[in-house]
């Protein structure tokens, strides 16, 4: 029989019916580390010790009549937040022994919740692959099957949730970090709207923990629950407090609806840059079903859509514009050589990276100025609906593969291969225009392996995808750990 292990809010009120202590739930949790996560290796840095000790903090301060929205709860970091005491190494063997001096804001914002931190989970170099292996801490499996990955970068997270070590997770998103990670494992997250949570202290080894507002990233919410999501956006959300915290407070709008019959759904399962496997294809059906008996309005086609092809060349030059902003000049120069061979009719996403790669600051804001035409195109669109129901990755959890140069990996859809970053695109349809997108489970494939959707929706109006993803929880079925 499957596990079901308890969701973030029957835990905290558990807890505050003095049903259950933080430090018996503490000791658990470990337990279960210790016991499981050799053939999951999910929590690569364990912070047992002053996990124990805050949890007997949490219980005291209860016993005198205190309350917060996680005291108590044990829960897991990912190994790229800054905490102090703890190593922050981006997987970078350089920087193995690296201490950072001060908490990032969102461990600090779940410290002052009253989340008791178990640990760190494990990410990819540098955080940059759909996978979550590192020369430091090692390769990270999917709870559902060893031989396969659990996505990437927040790939650790989401192994532990789904493993049962913690309650909650934090993760980050540029590439579908966050939905790719809950769609390989069966687990629950949240991409914000861009600039929603503050993500200060979620950098790199030696980088100044600046009060900088990335482009593309987000930092976000993972659980085994959509109303867990939406619990602990409450905690993530707001500025920074050192830049638009000073003048400035969050107040989410409420959900568009309450009710499923009530929203205006589109559905999409075809991408012009790359096929869409059967398996995923079914998970997109199975919502799509779900919210027509519902009584749902759900369209297949919409003119309002923004073109998908030009966002997907948008979204891959911008993100690999950044992704080598740091390259050294050398590397830079060969990169601009290679570019400068491609023909004009290119017009694959592997030639959008290798333009991307070496935009000039010309190139990048003529791409933002056409990145800006499509956020004014979302904008009607979600003036005549309220989500779009479509997939993270065009396949299931796939098979690990550490070839050292991404450029010769392939992704197998129903027996074809694909460049190995074309699968990117999906994540990129709400990523370029800073849309917010819950990633749900779907069901699974005919091999057992979760499949999961997104639901992304309006600018700053996240609790709409939330609030869908909890209705379809329970309209379709949520979280099953694996046996």
């Amino acid at each position: 029989m499957e596990q079901i292990f308890p969701t973030a809010e029957h835990t905290a009120a558990a807890l505050r019916a003095g049903e259950v202590t933080s430090a018996d739930l503490t000791d658990e949790a470990i337990a279960r580390i210790e016991r499981e996560d050799k053939a999951v290796n999910a929590v690569c840095v364990p912070d047992f010790d002053r996990a124990r000790a805050a949890a007997r903090r949490a219980d005291r301060a209860r016993a005198q009549g205190e309350d917060g929205p996680l005291l108590g709860v044990p829960v897991t970091v990912k190994e790229s937040y800054n905490i102090v005491g703890m190593p922050t190494t981006w997987g970078m063997p350089l920087h193995r022994d690296y201490m950072p001096a001060e908490d990032a804001v969102q461990v600090s914002r779940l410290k002052a919740a009253g989340a008791v931190v178990l640990g760190k989970t494990n990410v990819p170099l540098g955080l940059q692959d759909i996978q979550s292996f590192n020369e430091i801490h090692g390769t990270t499996s999917n709870p559902w099957d060893h031989g396969r990955t659990p996505g990437g970068s927040s790939g650790g997270s989401a192994a532990a949730l789904a493993c049962g070590f913690g309650a909650l997770s934090i993760g980050s998103d540029l590439a579908g970090s966050l939905r790719t990670p809950a769609h390989f494992c069966g687990i629950y997250t949240h991409k914000p709207t861009l600039g929603l949570a503050a993500a200060r202290g979620m950098v790199p080894p030696l980088t100044p923990a600046l009060p900088a507002e990335p482009d593309l990233a987000v930092v976000g919410p993972m659980a085994r629950s959509a109303r867990d999501l939406a619990l602990l956006l409450d905690v993530m959300a707001g500025p920074d407090p050192l830049t638009l915290g000073v003048a400035h407070e969050v107040t989410l709008p409420p959900a568009r609806h309450e009710r499923l019959c009530d929203f205006r759904v589109l559905v999409l399962d075809e991408h012009p840059f790359i096929p869409t496997g059967s398996a995923v294809r079914a998970g997109v059906r199975r919502v799509a079903d779900a919210l027509v008996e519902a009584g749902a309005r759900v369209e297949r086609h919409s003119a309002l859509l923004p073109d998908l092809a030009e966002a997907a060349v948008l979204y891959t030059q911008l993100l690999f514009s950044g992704s080598v902003a740091r390259f050294p000049v050398e590397s830079y120069e060969v990169l601009r050589t290679r570019a400068a061979g491609l023909s004009a009719d290119d017009r694959s996403l592997d030639a959008a990276r290798l333009r991307g790669m070496v935009f000039s600051h010309r190139d990048w804001i003529e791409a933002n100025g056409r990145r800006e035409l499509h956020r004014h195109g979302w904008r009607r669109f979600f003036a005549e609906f309220d989500a779009v129901v479509c997939p993270v990755t065009p396949t299931p959890a796939f098979p690990h593969d550490h070839n050292p140069d991404p450029r010769e990996r392939r992704i197998d859809i129903d027996g074809v291969e694909y460049p190995y970053f074309d699968q990117l695109v999906w994540a990129g349809v709400a990523t370029m225009p800073g849309l917010p997108a819950t990633a749900v489970p779907a069901g699974r494939s005919p091999a057992g392996l979760p499949v999961g959707v997104q639901l992304i929706g309006p600018v700053f109006e996240d609790r709409t995808p939330l609030r869908l993803a909890e209705l379809l929880e329970h309209e379709i079925g949520g979280f099953r750990a694996p046996r």
